[in-house]
This record gives structure tokens, sequence and C-alpha cells, in this order.
């Protein structure tokens, strides 16, 4: 857990959050073995790969166009390093997580690619994980950086969409 051994100027997230998408998957996954769960109905076959595959590719250039800012801003990505710089423009304009937003996106590509069922009952809980454990942490944390900037930010642009 990255909580218990974070930088003192951290977030102190609970985990990182792409191990908490790859464990809601591998455990949905696991469910639809373990409990032989049907398939997603529409979604075996190529309409699932397709809608899986246009997901995937868009979750992954949200996720990386948004990272780039991040590069671009010398800051750091992964949730356990400080942060050193408050990244508002791109993506961020319209988002205040574009990264997870493109997380997610993978994550439902994936679930329709596999029409995994487990995994897609997984997805609300994963996402009250991904809000209570990480993205609060991590306003809490940027407001105590960043003071009245960030808040200001929070009034501008909304959490998800």
């Amino acid at each position: 857990m990255v909580s218990a051994r974070h930088h003192d100027d951290s977030a102190g997230v609970i985990a990182h959050p792409p191990v908490l998408y790859l464990g809601a998957l591998v455990i949905g996954l696991g469910a639809d073995w373990l409990l032989a769960l049907p398939p997603l109905p529409y979604l075996s076959g190529a309409a699932g790969l397709s809608a899986g595959l246009v997901l995937g590719v868009l979750g992954l250039g949200l996720l990386f166009t948004a990272a780039f800012r991040f590069i671009k801003a010398g800051t750091n990505i992964p949730t356990h390093l400080p942060s050193t710089a408050l990244v508002t423009d791109g993506l961020y304009r319209y988002s205040r997580n574009p990264i997870y937003l493109g997380l997610t996106l993978v994550y439902l590509g994936l679930v329709a690619g596999l029409a995994s069922l487990g995994a897609l009952v997984l997805l609300l809980p994963l996402l009250a994980a991904m809000q209570v454990g990480v993205i609060h942490r991590e306003e809490r944390y940027l407001e105590r950086k960043f003071g009245d900037d960030y808040r200001a930010y929070k009034q501008r642009v909304r959490r998800w969409l």
C-alpha cells in the first residue's frame, strides 16, 4: 500500500490508480471463470472487440495526452511523489482527472472486448474506491499544497467531466 510508506509530500492515496484498475479487472475476470458467469450480451465476438478497441484507444489517448501535460509542467505523475506544479491547461481545462477518465475508458474497453460481466460489476466499486481512496485524498493534498489557486481551479473545472 502506498499510504503506509508514502512520501511526506504526497497525497497518501490507498494504492496507485493503475493497480486499482488492474486489480478490479483481474478479480472480475477471475469471477467470470470461477462462477462461470456468462459473457455480456451483444459484446461477445466482433461487436465487443470493436467497442473495446474504440474505448481503449480513446482512453489511452486521454491518458497519454494528460500525462504529457504533467511532463511538460515538470511535475510528477505517480501519486506517491510530490506535486511540483498545478496543471490546469490542456485536457485539465475540462476535467480535473483526465488520466483517471482515460484509465476508466481503457477498463471499459477491456470489459467490452472481453465481454466480462464480472469486471463490469466491479466498475462501480472501483470508481467508489478511486473517489474516496484516491481523488478525495489528492484534492485535500492539492488544497494544502496550492491553496487558493487549487480552490479556484476546483470551482472552474469539474472532477470527472
